[in-house]
């Protein structure tokens, strides 16, 4: 069955951008494009090991307008239109919330290419992992 609702988590990476190409080409629907901005005082983000000024609140929260921005512009250079949502939080938690208050029915996402160690994976693929993991819809991953 068709999807009615894909989700494209959008982080900047080059696997990304081939995610939502590849949503655009394969899916004639509703596409959503997410980005999630880490919180600065989470664990794994910069603000783990640096200072969380409001001007690197305020560069993190630009940097994400331009990613949906770009993705908005790749959509229509495909002809195509897309919705575009910023919000902070915990990637994977973000994203699987996402799904389940906004009836998505298709993630579309990079995944990390390399090496496949359980190290690799922990390191480079813990997102694209738990979402495979926990969405309660089909998830493809782009390498």
């Amino acid at each position: 069955m068709a999807p009615a609702h894909v989700l494209v988590p959008l982080d900047g990476s080059p696997l990304a951008d081939e995610a939502l190409a590849e949503a655009l080409a394969l899916f004639d629907c509703r596409i959503t494009v997410l980005n999630v901005v880490t919180p600065f005082d989470a664990g794994m983000s910069e603000g783990g090991v640096l200072d969380a000024g409001e001007d690197r609140r305020e560069s993190a929260r630009d940097r994400a307008d331009r990613l949906v921005d770009r993705a908005r512009d790749r959509a229509a250079d495909a002809d195509r239109t897309v919705d575009t949502v910023v919000r902070t939080g915990d990637p994977a938690e973000t994203i699987l919330a996402y799904i389940d208050d906004h009836d998505v029915d298709r993630i579309v996402m990079g995944g990390h290419g390399g090496e496949q160690s359980a190290v690799a994976r922990r390191l480079l693929g813990t997102v694209a992992t738990r979402i495979v993991g926990e969405a309660p819809v089909t998830v493809t991953v782009v390498r």
